[in-house]
Formats: structure tokens, C-alpha cells, sequence
């Protein structure tokens, strides 16, 4: 009761019973309910926020919230100026959106970052991977069919798969390809210099070798066959290289190789007939429209280069025929003993 009547607001009467609380009373009253607000606000400490960007200088959120906090929102009921200028300034700083500058300067240094370690990696592969498959490539190209060359095939095969890991498989190729082409050229040029009585038989070293050394290269660049030629360029490593040498040694000579060829094939044995069979096969794969240069040569060694026979032409392919037996004995190759051959049923 005592609690109740200090509570209690002091009435005065004025004389036309109009009740008024008096100026004690009525600042007291206004202190009470001040302090009533402000513990009820005090108990607010933040106000959730939906989730946004991340605010400059603190963590996600965190200054968002500290903005709208009681003692703010206390300050806006007790003093509408000051609460004013203060909702003005926790409005801009919650609105306002990230610098574009650190957003921008971290996609530069991921570029950057990216672009050196590009430009380390074909550092890396110029000086260490490239420099040592070069010497195993020249050992290769240099070796003749019956030497023994000691080259460690796993480790050209690592070099090898290291580089199309690394994404180096075009530069690779490019080094490749340039590297053989250099020493077709002057495979070609050694080719030139030759006499002409020594020339089919130059060429057939200079295209055995090459095919020889073929056989371990395109083995030990399977990688770069598979996930980059084949895959990306649609091509086959061997056809691509054996298509170097056409280009650079075979299509360079064949107008001098072409008449040798149709020579030595008049004459027999003037030149051995596994290196006769080995240049025509030779070019016939390398560029199988050759064969129209010359048909009769090229169809001594690969069937169906001539058109197929005709029933109306076989008294000219009897003549033919006898014809060319002649010439044979002629030359000193007789048809050998003839007594214990049959006599036919006419005789």
C-alpha cells in the first residue's frame, strides 16, 4: 500500500474541478516511463537482418546489426533529431554496396597468378622436358636398322606424358614436327649431292631409316597420339610424320627417282629387287597418284594398279608374254632343261 501511494500521481483541483498532475509529479512520471522503455529495450540487442553481401571492415552481418540496435532505436524515441540524423546514417551504411575495387583487384591477381604459373610450367618444360626428348628424338633418327641404340624408352614415355598433363600437348607437337622436318631437310640435301648411279639406293637407306626410326618414336608418343592428335586434330601421329617425308624429301625428287626407277626395272637386276620393291612400295604409300607416272613399274610389285583384263585381250596378253620370254633368253637367262618336260598331246 505504502509502494502504491508513493507511486501515485499528485491531483490537484483547480476551482472549476479541472484535475491537473503538478510539475513534480508529472517530470517524475516522465523519468518512470523512460526508464521503463529503456529496460524493455535493452533486452533488443540486435535485430536479424535477411543474409547479403558482406559490409566493408567487419564480418558478414555484424555491422548490419550493431546499426539496429536498442540503444539506437531507444535514442529515436527519446530525441526525434537525434534519431533522425542517426536512421540517415545507419540507412547509407547498410545500403551501401562493397568497393568494386577489391573485387576487381582480385580477379587481376588470380590472372596474374594464373599467367605465371603458365609462363613457370613452359619455363619448366624448355629447359627440363623438352632439351632431353630432343637428344632421345636425335638418337632415333640418326640410328641405322641393325645398330643398337641405348635409349631409355620409360623415360622418354614420362617426359612424354608429363608434357600432356601439364597442357603442353600442342607445343609439343610443334616442337615435334619442327624438329623432324629440320632433319628431313637435309636428309634432302645429303640426297641431292648423291650421283645419279647411287641414287635408288640412297633413297631406300634415307626411307628405311626413317620408317625404322618411326617404329620407337610413335610408341613412345602414344600421350600425345591419343589425347591431342587423335582426339583434338584428327589425325594419326604416323600419317602426320610419314607425310613429312613426302612432303620434304619424296615429292622433291621423285622427278629424278621416277626415270631411275623406270630404268633399272628394263634392265634386270641392275639394281637388287628388295630395293626395287621397297622404293616403289615405298612411294606407292606415300602417294598412291604416283602410280599413274608410271604403270607398268608400279604394277610389277602392286596388284591392281592396271585396269582389270578384258576376255578380248587375252591373244595381246599371250603376245605380251612371249614377248617378254624372249627378251629373257636373249639376255642370257634360258628357259633351262626342257627334256623332261611333257611332250603336249598335238606333238
Amino acid at each position: 500500500m505504502e509502494a502504491m501511494e508513493d507511486d501515485s500521481l499528485d491531483i490537484k483541483d483547480d476551482h472549476n474541478h479541472n484535475y491537473c498532475a503538478s510539475s513534480s509529479s508529472s517530470s517524475s512520471s516522465s523519468s518512470k516511463v523512460r526508464t521503463y522503455l529503456r529496460s524493455q529495450l535493452s533486452v533488443v540487442t540486435t535485430v536479424p537482418q535477411p543474409a547479403g553481401p558482406p559490409v566493408p571492415g567487419g564480418e558478414p552481418g555484424t555491422r548490419r546489426g550493431k546499426l539496429w540496435s536498442g540503444s539506437t532505436v531507444g535514442s529515436k524515441l527519446m530525441d526525434s533529431d537525434s534519431g533522425s540524423e542517426s536512421s540517415e546514417v545507419s540507412e547509407t551504411d547498410c545500403t551501401a554496396p562493397p568497393p568494386a575495387v577489391e573485387g576487381n583487384l582480385t580477379l587481376d591477381s588470380n590472372v596474374t597468378s594464373k599467367f605465371l604459373l603458365n609462363a613457370m610450367a613452359v619455363e619448366d618444360y624448355r629447359k627440363n622436358h623438352w632439351p632431353n626428348l630432343e637428344k632421345a628424338i636425335d638418337r632415333l633418327l640418326i640410328q641405322n636398322p641393325t645398330d643398337h641404340i641405348s635409349v631409355s624408352y620409360a623415360q622418354i614415355y614420362s617426359y612424354v606424358y608429363k608434357c600432356v598433363c601439364q597442357q603442353h600437348s600442342e607445343l609439343l607437337y610443334n616442337d615435334l614436327t619442327l624438329k623432324i622436318t629440320n632433319h628431313l631437310e637435309q636428309v634432302s640435301t645429303h640426297l641431292q649431292a648423291r650421283p645419279p648411279e647411287d641414287f635408288i639406293e640412297n633413297f631406300n637407306v634415307a626411307l628405311t631409316q626413317y620408317t625404322a626410326s618411326l617404329q620407337c618414336i610413335v610408341p613412345v608418343f602414344m600421350y600425345l597420339n591419343k589425347f591431342y592428335i587423335e582426339s583434338k586434330l584428327n589425325r594419326d601421329l604416323r600419317e602426320d610424320l610419314m607425310n613429312l617425308f613426302a612432303d620434304h624429301v619424296a615429292e622433291i625428287h621423285v622427278n629424278t627417282l621416277m626415270p631411275l626407277l623406270i630404268k633399272a626395272h628394263s634392265m634386270p637386276f641392275q639394281v637388287q629387287p628388295s630395293t626395287m620393291a621397297s622404293v616403289v612400295k615405298g612411294l606407292y604409300s606415300l602417294r598412291p597418284d604416283w602410280a599413274q607416272l608410271a604403270p607398268d613399274l608400279f604394277s610389277g610389285f602392286i596388284p591392281q594398279i592396271n585396269p582389270p583384263a578384258v576376255e578380248s585381250l587375252l591373244p595381246d596378253y599371250a603376245a605380251h608374254d612371249q614377248k617378254l620370254q624372249m627378251e629373257l633368253s636373249m639376255n642370257g637367262f634360258p628357259r633351262g632343261d626342257q627334256s623332261r618336260k611333257r611332250a603336249s598331246d598335238d606333238s
